[in-house]
């Protein structure tokens, strides 16, 4: 199971650290994703990683805002959020599926825990 933490309200261009905490081993293939659902929109990809090689794959609209990461001794992975801006206030889920970080379907990652909430004012 996944547990997503960190989220809170902040202005626009400040930052914020959103982490994914993992129950039980994680295994070198698996991938761990970030995925935000803004009220009435459809959960949209932010970026995965996986666990055994560090490949990250990140969604257009937070390339060069994001950095994702893995903390092995934790279990957790990081999401590094900077300059933020409203349009990325959502609730933020964090999932996970044996394979390519490259995979943007949220219907292809499973284990959801409950999200956190980002909202970004201007």
């Amino acid at each position: 199971q996944l547990q997503a933490s960190g989220g809170g309200s902040v202005q626009a261009g400040d930052s914020l650290r959103l982490s994914c905490a993992a129950s039980g081993r994680i295994f070198s293939s698996t991938s761990i994703g970030w995925f935000r659902q803004a009220p009435g929109k459809e959960r949209e990809f932010v970026a995965s990683i996986n666990w055994g090689d560090r490949r990250a794959f990140y969604g257009d609209s937070v390339k060069g805002r994001f950095t994702i990461s893995r903390d092995t001794a934790e279990n957790t992975v990081v999401l590094q959020m900077t300059s933020l801006k409203p349009e990325d206030t959502a609730v933020y889920f964090c999932g996970l599926r044996v394979g390519s970080p490259r995979i943007t379907e949220a219907a292809d990652y499973r284990n959801w825990g409950q999200g956190t909430l980002v909202t970004v004012s201007s």
